[in-house]
């Protein structure tokens, strides 16, 4: 499933830009808004999906994307839900990469074997897990790869020389860089650290490397498209979406149309971007 992901990013650099990853929450705030959200990013501009798994303690996000989560987890969306999600993206389009978001513990209950023949036939790409770091790789990371799917692993600030190759050790697909320390949505990243970051991480690693938290606009994301090779964005469009909601969840507005203008915009920053030299040689 990595072939999907290695065709985006070529596509990518063949047009000379980053690509735009964009998250969502798997139903938020309903099923069937959530799938028209989903079948809306690509045309919105969108080149990979991150889809996020509902889970009840989402300990690295922030109150956007707790929110997200359980309004999801009202509405009846389970792991088994969002698995069922993909396949009817997958139906109507073939191309787009999909890259299941979250925690261990609902992967866990599922069953790992029954999820990973169960996301294969989905037609899922790969996976982040957050809470599961390098040493206990055996759980869930190398059955994953020994299937063919993706593991993207996270780089951060705090991620120093010493601990960086353990961190890229069994890293497929691509590496998230998390610009900010801190939960996500609650802070606008330094961009001028975020190309330093990003150039040492290449200094390790052939694969792209992506950068998220903290991007909000689309003048965020040509400052990042500028030095990397994709743009995540996930709490801006979690919150458009909260902000065609009323209080009950219900939606007030359209929050496919809200979230495909802000896409839009995004995906304008990022093909508007310059990008670096240095960045167009390495890749």
């Amino acid at each position: 499933m990595t072939a999907r992901l290695d065709r985006r990013f070529a596509r990518c650099r063949e047009e000379g830009r980053a690509a735009l990853v964009t998250y969502v929450m798997a139903g938020d705030p309903d099923p069937e808004t959530a799938f028209a959200i989903l079948s809306a990013l690509p045309r919105a501009g969108a080149d990979i999906v991150e889809l996020g798994l509902p889970f009840t303690d989402p300990m690295a996000d922030g109150p956007a994307i707790q929110a997200a989560g359980l309004r999801a987890l009202k509405a009846g969306q389970d792991t088994a839900a969002t698995l069922r999600l993909v396949r009817r993206f997958r139906d109507g389009d073939p191309d787009t990469p999909v890259i299941l978001m979250g925690y261990f513990n609902p992967i866990y209950v599922y069953g790992i074997d029954r999820f990973l023949s169960d996301a294969r036939d989905a037609g899922v790409d790969g996976f982040i897990v957050v809470d599961l770091p390098p040493e206990m790789d055996d759980e869930f990371c190398l059955p994953a790869l020994a299937a063919g799917f993706a593991f993207i692993r996270l780089a951060t600030p705090t991620t120093d020389e010493a601990r960086l190759p353990t961190v890229l050790r069994n890293t497929a697909g691509f590496v998230y860089y998390v610009s900010i320390t801190g939960v996500t949505g609650t802070a606008t990243p330094d961009f001028g650290r975020v190309a330093t970051a990003v150039a040492r991480i290449k200094r390790h690693t052939e694969l792209p490397v992506v950068v998220g938290f903290g991007v909000r606009t689309g003048e965020h994301a040509a400052a990042v498209a500028a030095v990397a090779d994709g743009v995540v964005v996930g709490s801006a469009i979690v919150d458009t979406i909260a902000g065609a909601l009323g209080p009950d969840g219900a939606p007030t507005g359209d929050p496919v149309a809200a979230v495909s203008a802000l896409v839009g915009e995004l995906a304008a920053g990022v093909r508007r971007a310059v990008r670096t030299a240095a960045l167009e040689r390495s890749g």
